[in-house]
């Protein structure tokens, strides 16, 4: 079947995304009236702080850091339509579940750490964990294919092409995470949750 990387209905899922994290970058890096520190993930705040599970995957480090996850989020969106998205509200809805499920598979790596009294203390921020369970749950889609997500028709089949490429993004993501600088841990645990929210 030919397929046309066109604009399509389904895209301003992608676009509002953006807007978001362009909008909070200019808000706190170019203009500077918001102290970005306010929404870093720290492990020992989050108890009294929770919103920073969510705004600390709106905040980047810098301007490479940021261009970097808008590459990642057409990257996502040409495999979406590869796989022939039939959702208009997907790609939000698995942004916000999985802000918190990466928080929760961090909370019970942080809790095993503990019982070793090994306690962390990071500072942890950037859209890439959520383009990493991005990748981990079309990576699985493109072997198997999925028509619902959470009871809702997202009409997802499988692709050869999209698997080929996202086992060779993956495999070269992994390596990258070993820089310094790069969060392994959010990385790796983004990964799984995409993983898990493709076998639910």
């Amino acid at each position: 079947m030919p397929f046309y990387n066109s604009i399509s209905k389904y895209d301003w899922q992608y676009l509002v995304t953006g807007f978001f994290l362009i909008s909070v970058f200019i808000f706190t890096d170019l203009i500077g009236v918001i102290d970005k520190e306010y929404f870093y993930f720290v492990p020992r705040l989050i108890s009294d702080q929770p919103h920073r599970i969510f705004t600390s995957i709106l905040t980047h480090a810098d301007l490479n850091h940021l261009l970097s996850n808008l590459g990642g989020i057409i990257i996502t969106r040409y495999f979406l339509m590869r796989l022939e998205i039939k959702s208009r509200f997907f790609y939000l809805k698995f942004i916000l579940i999985c802000s918190f499920l990466n928080f929760f598979i961090l909370w019970v790596y942080e809790k095993i750490l503990s019982y070793f009294n090994i306690y962390p203390n990071y500072a942890a921020l950037g859209f890439s964990g959520i383009i990493y369970a991005f990748f981990g749950f079309l990576l699985l889609t493109s072997f198997h294919g999925k028509k619902y997500f959470l009871g809702k028709e997202i009409g997802f089949k499988s692709n050869y092409e999209v698997q080929k490429m996202s086992k060779t993004i993956c495999l070269i993501g992994l390596m990258l995470s070993f820089l310094p600088g790069v969060s392994l841990l959010g990385h790796l645990s983004g990964f799984i949750a995409g993983c898990f929210l493709f076998l639910i």
